[in-house]
């Protein structure tokens, strides 16, 4: 067993490193992954907040899962549609590396696009006058990193149904309706009634809220009901995604 074990392992990790390195070698996908959350933070929160350290700490907590969005998004969407138009994914299908390599060493590659930006964004923040208790970072890094598994089955779904084009073009009407309609950028409760409603069957909504309820500048009380249908639609994201592969596979 032991045996087995450890070639798979070294198989994930290189098929990890190849997809990271990729990643950053496409200077048009990654400087605009990392970059943009950065430079709306600095908008909202540093340039019209006028110093507010409070809404800068809200906003810390919304836009972190901005920063994990579009690498989730993108990276399993937009590269695995290329993937299935190049033959790629059937060649790894047909070869001895463990299935499951494929997805891991695109989630490793997410994760770490989206820790590249969560630094520049968490450091903009120290900059603006957020201060945290060491535990309130270590929670809140951790629902930033959670975030890239409901938007990166999102983006799996596109990326088995669509071509490369269409999976692009899909991720960014996604992408801006998610952040825009979730209350990311700013609160839903400046948004239109029935936009406020639509936002509880968008996972950014709840991850949006969990995030300041766990960064201490939100009361909790509604933290299980947040909790719960964030499961939930992450559970229908992971649907959408198997169903895709299943007919990509059929």
């Amino acid at each position: 067993m032991t045996s087995l074990v450890a070639p798979a392992a070294g198989v994930h990790a290189r098929e990890a490193r190849a997809e990271i390195l990729r990643a950053l070698r496409l200077p048009q996908f990654v400087v605009p992954t990392i970059a943009l959350p950065a430079a709306f933070y600095a908008l909202f929160a540093l340039g019209l907040g006028s110093g507010n350290a409070d809404a800068a700490t809200r906003l810390l907590a919304t836009f972190g899962v901005f920063a994990m969005m579009g690498p989730a998004l993108f990276g399993f969407g937009a590269n695995v549609a290329a993937e299935r138009e190049s033959g790629l994914v059937e060649l790894k299908r047909l070869s001895p590396m463990p299935a499951s390599a494929h997805i891991v060493s695109k989630l490793a590659a997410t994760v770490a696009l989206g820790a590249l930006s969560l630094v520049l964004v968490y450091g903009l923040a120290v900059l603006g006058g957020v201060r945290l208790e060491p535990a309130q970072w270590a929670m809140l890094a951790g629902v930033h990193l959670a975030s890239v598994v409901p938007f990166g089955l999102i983006g799996l779904g596109f990326g088995y149904r669509l071509g490369q084009k269409g999976a692009i073009a899909m991720a960014n009407i996604v992408f801006l309706g998610l952040a825009v309609g979730g209350g990311l950028w700013m609160p839903i409760t400046m948004l239109p009634e029935v936009m406020q409603g639509a936002a509880w069957a968008m996972p950014s909504f709840h991850l949006g809220e969990l995030a300041p309820m766990v960064a201490g500048r939100s009361d909790t009380a509604a933290l299980g009901l947040h909790a719960a249908a964030l499961a939930l639609l992450t559970a229908a994201a992971a649907l959408f995604a198997w169903t895709g592969h299943a007919r990509q596979s059929a």
